[in-house]
């Protein structure tokens, strides 16, 4: 599938999704929203996709924010649908994939920015990172899930003074925070996040698929995470990457599991 806004490559087991617009400091507009939930769902069907990696062209942003020109004059029922659209289409698309996905955090993740990092499974950055949610100021919320996911990940209070003051912080305050796991150069940060895809890719991706669902059910409003770990921990029994796992440690051999 070619694309206008984003790069995509898939090479031994891990796709690398790019946004690609660095005179606009990869800022997301409704093309690049729709292209990103095409990658990303291209990517998760794939089956020689373990790890997606999300980055953003350049070092200077990952993504500086929405594309303000697109909205700036929406009225309440417009905005009501942009938020409701994204959400679907993206941010909840992305954290709710059976794939993991890194996100290699170059440069500034600021509004829909950091909320599009934020909706991957985990986040690393280089140095020079600088990640907030400016909403406020411009007389708007955050509206594609940063309310929400902020303070799951840094707690109340951080998050409500970082909304209502519409600062930033830099990469090793995000990792004081716990926004962040890890922070290195930004030329070692795609490295940084094929070593741990590459981790990753060493386990059950059939199991690594049930966690997900399991840790996510923790965070939905009448959905019992503990109802839901059972369940998926009972499943993984009938799988065939169970059968291989348990059997190459009884053997002491290293596991080859089949993903299924």
């Amino acid at each position: 599938m070619s694309y206008q806004n984003i790069l995509s490559n898939t090479d031994n087991g891990i796709t690398t999704i790019t946004i690609n617009r660095p005179s606009k400091l990869n800022a997301l507009n409704k093309a690049t929203i729709q292209e990103l939930h095409d990658a990303f769902n291209e990517a998760n069907k794939n089956k020689d996709t373990k790890v997606i990696i999300i980055t953003g062209c350049g070092e200077k942003a990952f993504v500086a924010g929405a594309d303000i020109s697109e909205f700036a004059d929406f009225d309440v029922k417009q905005g009501k649908k942009l938020a409701a659209n994204g959400q679907e289409l993206l941010f909840d698309f992305v954290e709710n994939l059976s794939t993991p996905v890194i996100a290699a955090v170059n440069g500034f993740a600021l509004g829909g920015g950091l909320e599009l990092a934020m909706s991957a499974h985990f986040r690393i950055a280089s140095d020079n990172a600088k990640m907030g949610l400016p909403e406020v100021s411009l007389g708007v919320i955050p509206g594609y899930g940063g309310t929400q996911r902020l303070p799951q990940l840094v707690g109340k209070g951080r998050a409500m003074e970082m909304v209502m003051t519409a600062g930033m912080i830099d990469a090793n305050q995000a990792l004081d925070y716990g926004l962040v796991n890890h922070v290195t150069t930004q030329e070692e940060l795609i490295p940084l996040a094929e070593k741990i895809a590459g981790k990753i890719m060493r386990n059950s991706s059939v199991a690594i698929k049930a966690a997900i669902k399991a840790v996510n059910a923790n965070y939905k409003d009448g959905v019992d995470g503990f109802k839901t770990e059972i369940k998926q921990f009972g499943k993984c029994f009938g799988t065939e990457d169970f059968k291989e796992g348990t059997t190459a440690f009884l053997e002491k051999r290293k596991a080859a599991f089949p993903g299924k």
